[in-house]
């Protein structure tokens, strides 16, 4: 059944309360993967708060997430994520209240077959002063939902990596228990733990989160080319290109150009790109 169009475009929130806490950071940190090498004083900061603690930029995803979209009508089974981008005015503070204005940006209609994007904007603020502190725009791929006759939208190429090898590979391992861990940041869909769910989506078994993944390319740019300055990374975007099973070995490929950092994650054994077109901009 095609999704209605005016509904969507309808939803909005504003001055949503998001409150956050230290434990909430740290449980963030340590699902995408920080803190397992014990001797690394440079990620100290991030997984221990007595350290001064820092928080990774792509923790905006999570404070971003809401339930705007529950019962909207599309068929949640067959959603999907198709993009994420995070921008900051400023780094995050390391506990504290937000107030999130979000809403449907766009709606495409790509096609019966193809589906429909759904596009949600979210910006917030911080409670104490008003001062902006991110910016978060997340497309979701609702492959049964398009033919309702809406615009197709603009046909805008992403930002494709250049024409040359990776300037620096990372390689990032993933735990077989990683999904148990980043579900504690809010996620709890069973797809990402309950075999039986994920065998009936047509998977050999349970998938990694698609905001772990976003986070594990932030970290590996904070961590090659930030040199673990969390300041300087103003913002990261990417699409999804296929899933990743928690045990899996990937491989973070990185172009840097000035203050662009181009990037992507290639699952390392079957040599497949789980995440494309990514695009950091730094602090110049």
């Amino acid at each position: 059944m095609p999704i209605d169009y005016e509904h969507l475009m309808s939803l909005r929130t504003r001055g949503e309360r998001v409150s956050y806490t230290d434990r909430e950071v740290l449980l963030y940190a340590l699902g995408v993967g920080l803190g397992r090498d014990a001797a690394s004083r440079d990620e100290y900061p991030f997984v221990v708060e007595h350290a001064g603690l820092r928080v990774l930029p792509t923790f905006a995803s999570i404070l971003a997430t809401n339930t705007l979209l529950d019962d909207c009508g599309w068929d949640v089974s067959r959603v999907v994520p198709h993009e994420e981008a995070v921008s900051l005015e400023r780094p995050l503070d390391d506990s504290g209240t937000l107030l999130v204005d979000t809403e449907v940006a766009g709606v495409f209609d790509k096609g019966a077959e193809a589906g429909a994007l759904v596009v949600v904007e979210s910006r917030a603020r911080r409670e104490r002063d008003g001062e902006a502190v991110f910016r978060v725009r997340r497309t979701w791929l609702a492959r049964s939902d398009g033919g309702f006759g809406g615009a197709r939208g603009a046909s805008v190429a992403p930002p494709a990596p250049p024409d040359r090898p990776p300037d620096l590979l990372q390689v990032c391992e993933t735990r077989p228990d990683q999904a148990l861990l980043f579900r504690l940041s809010g996620d709890r869909n069973p797809l990402h733990v309950d075999p039986r769910v994920a065998r009936d989506r047509g998977l050999p078994g349970p998938i990694l989160h698609g905001l772990c993944l976003h986070g594990l390319l932030g970290y590996a740019v904070l961590r090659v080319i930030c040199e673990y300055d969390h300041t300087l990374l103003r913002s990261i975007s990417a699409t999804y290109t296929g899933p990743v099973y928690p045990g899996e070995t990937l491989v973070a490929e990185l172009w840097q150009d000035g203050n662009i950092v181009s990037c992507r994650l290639r699952a390392r054994d079957r040599n497949q790109v789980v995440l494309d077109n990514g695009r950091c901009l730094l602090a110049a």
